[in-house]
């Protein structure tokens, strides 16, 4: 199942993704401005699309059941960058701004 079959075409994410599934699962969440992606500094984003989910989380010290795969052994690490700066160009000016600050602080933070 590839992203855009999941996150949808215009990244508007699957229906109802607030609401967990039978499988206890949560539906693709939209990555447009409406979603929560822009939430998340860069370096999450990154682990999450890597990784996947629940080894993302995991990483955070949070157990989680996530539907998200990993894409790492599909994906170069320059080709999952490149899909994050895709997504981020589509989020309005203000929720750039505040992902982007969220981001720096993550760097600064890991001492990067």
């Amino acid at each position: 199942m590839g992203a855009l079959h999941c996150h949808g075409a215009d990244l508007e994410g699957q229906p109802d993704w607030r609401s967990a599934g039978p499988d206890g699962v949560l539906p693709a969440p939209p990555h447009d401005e409406t979603g929560h992606t822009w939430h998340h500094p860069d370096g999450v984003l990154f682990d999450y699309t890597k990784l996947g989910g629940k080894a993302a989380l995991a990483l955070q010290g949070v157990e989680f059941e996530s539907g998200m795969p990993g894409f790492g052994d599909q994906l170069s690490d320059a080709e999952i960058w490149n899909i994050i700066a895709y997504i981020q160009s589509t989020w309005p000016e203000r929720q750039r701004a505040i992902q982007a600050e969220r981001s720096a602080d993550q760097r600064q933070q890991e001492g990067n």
